[in-house]
């Protein structure tokens, strides 16, 4: 299995960027060719040592790198890539690690 882990810090606009996550984006990513399942976080998300500034965290599974790599150079991984920067349109306040797991 592998993982696509999308870290959002806190919006301007909280309300504004949940519309337009929950609405329009997260519709559109599962859409994806090849994706498996697509998670967010709920409520505060926090870190050992308390608060954080992060507001919530996607995640994306495929089978593989492979498939990950697919989908997101389709014309529907492309569209959700573009629809990311419409929202989240500064670097600075969004990570994206990719990765392939292995249950232990």
């Amino acid at each position: 299995m592998a993982g696509m882990v999308v870290i959002y810090k806190q919006p301007a606009d909280a309300k504004a960027f949940d519309k337009h996550y929950f609405e329009t984006h997260i519709p559109l990513a599962k859409k994806i060719p090849g994706l498996r399942k697509y998670e967010v976080s709920q409520g505060p998300v926090t870190v050992a040592a308390g608060p954080s500034d992060v507001y919530l965290i996607g995640v994306l599974h495929f089978d593989d790198l492979g498939a990950m790599k697919i989908g997101m150079a389709s014309p529907e991984g492309k569209a959700a890539g573009a629809d990311r920067r419409l929202y989240a349109p500064d670097e600075s306040g969004v990570q994206i690690f990719l990765f392939d797991s292995m249950e232990v």
